[in-house]
């Protein structure tokens, strides 16, 4: 491409330079032509007066001798014979008789090749009525001087021009080229999977475009990516609950071989699954890739609570745990889809099961409040050493201290309730140990269609007066500090 456009810019700077450069040297040479003959004639004219007045051989070759053309030996005077006088020649003569005679007879100037150059023939009126002609010779080097060095500084001024077009052109092909090579790089890096791969938006307009277009390509794979990624480690982690159920099912079948192989095949698939979804998570891009409910997404927060209440309270009998469920007599909406609440919810319950001991008890309380939801998930356990790392993706099991978390439990629960411009925040519960505490704003009417309030109508309730609006609206006096 480069050179493809260093040619064409070198073919096309050629026909312009010879569509000028030739004209205009012609031009340049007619013009030392005519100025070359004009001063033969202004020579001539000077002849003019003193033939008028005498036709004497000594005053005519004084005047010859005088004149500057007669001191160059480039003029002769040619009279035709008068009173009896035999014709008369004064000065080298150049052009033949015949020439002579026909500029007489013509009685106009006229200009004829000689030997040397040319010759300029202009005839005269006499006193007694003949025509005398001034011969003035215009040597070749008169006529063509000034032409060869104005024809080598157009050729010189055409070289430089090409040479500079060149120029030119090559470093446009390489502002061109350039975008383009490592636009074609950055391709065939993202193909080989390095998804970092991008493009510096530079270079012309529609090579800038096309970075931006390529630019914003790549950041999509990578976010597609890292959500395919994250659903893996997401739905290999709801995979915990019922595994919690056998699990859980396996230590309540006694002694025996049977019961033991159950004990190992569910310890093995739950190290499975956790390998899975560390292996998923591991592998993600670091993209930031929310929880998307879609649009007209939504449940009954309070039936999806009942429902999954009932599923854990039976387990919580066998446990001999207590669990307390509140606020779900009435329903309570919120713009998430019922698949993903129940995902966060399981993680929220599975977690208790899964790092308290038996027989602790737990609760969840749910308030409805005209702005927001609050749902608090309770447990009379140890608590959380650490809520900041335990709310990070991946860092819950260091931050509970437990063994065998993936740390994709309340990782699921945050991107839920950010989605919805909402937030989840861990404290210290009124049981004794951990409170986890999801804020949902509630959805309102606009333009025509549900959908949840913005995150920053969040905001404008902060500090004092939102906890005291809370407290007076949700009655959640018992609510404890922000970790």
């Amino acid at each position: 491409m480069r050179w493809a456009l260093v040619k064409v810019c070198l073919a096309v700077t050629t026909m312009v330079v010879a569509a000028f450069a030739i004209p205009l040297g012609l031009v340049v040479q007619e013009m030392a032509r005519d100025r070359a003959f004009s001063n033969a004639e202004r020579h001539a004219a000077g002849m003019g007066p003193t033939l008028s007045i005498t036709t004497d051989r000594a005053q005519l070759t004084r005047a010859v001798a005088t004149s500057a053309a007669g001191a160059d030996g480039r003029m002769a005077v040619h009279l035709p014979a008068v009173g009896g006088k035999p014709p008369l020649r004064i000065g080298e003569r150049r052009a033949g008789p015949h020439q002579v005679a026909a500029a007489r007879t013509q009685g106009r100037a006229r200009t004829t090749a000689v030997p040397g150059g040319y010759a300029l023939l202009q005839p005269f009126g006499l006193g007694s009525g003949e025509i005398a002609v001034v011969e003035i010779h215009v040597p070749e080097s008169e006529v063509g001087k000034g032409v060869t060095t104005a024809w080598l500084v157009l050729a010189g001024v055409g070289v430089a021009l090409i040479i500079g077009s060149v120029a030119v052109a090559d470093r446009l092909g390489v502002r061109m080229v350039q975008p383009a090579r490592r636009l074609v790089e950055a391709a065939h890096d993202l193909g080989e999977g390095k998804l970092s791969a991008r493009v510096p938006e530079e270079g012309p307009n529609e090579l800038r475009l096309a970075a931006v277009a390529f630019n914003s390509m790549a950041d999509q794979v990578v976010q597609l990516l890292a959500g395919e990624r994250e659903l893996a480690a997401d739905l290999s982690h709801r995979l915990r609950t019922p595994l919690t159920v056998l699990r859980l099912n396996a230590a309540s079948l006694g002694d025996g071989p049977a019961a033991e192989q159950t004990r190992t095949a569910v310890e093995r698939l739950e190290r499975e699954v956790d390998t899975i979804i560390r292996t998923a998570r591991d592998a993600r891009p670091r993209t930031a890739v929310g929880v998307h409910t879609g649009p007209g997404a939504g449940c009954d927060a309070a039936e999806v609570i009942r429902e999954r209440m009932d599923f854990w309270s039976a387990l919580a009998e066998d446990e001999g745990r207590e669990a307390r469920v509140a606020g779900v007599e009435t329903p309570v909406r919120l713009p998430v889809a019922r698949a993903d609440l129940v995902a966060a919810l399981d993680a929220l319950l599975g977690n208790v099961f899964r790092h308290t001991r038996e027989g602790t008890a737990f609760a969840v309380d749910v308030h409805s409040g005209e702005d927001a939801v609050i749902v608090l998930v309770s447990d009379a356990g140890g608590g959380i050493a650490d809520p900041e790392t335990a709310l990070a993706r991946g860092g819950s099991g260091s931050a509970a201290g437990a063994t065998g978390s993936t740390g994709l439990g309340l990782d699921i629960v945050r991107r839920l309730t950010e989605s919805t411009g909402g937030d989840v925040r861990i404290g210290r519960s009124v049981l004794g140990g951990t409170e986890v505490r999801l804020w949902v704003p509630r959805p309102y009417q606009g333009r025509g269609e549900l959908r949840a309030r913005p995150r920053n109508s969040r905001r404008r309730v902060c500090g004092v007066r939102r906890q005291t609006r809370l407290r007076r609206v949700l009655g959640w006096a018992r609510s404890s500090p922000r970790p």
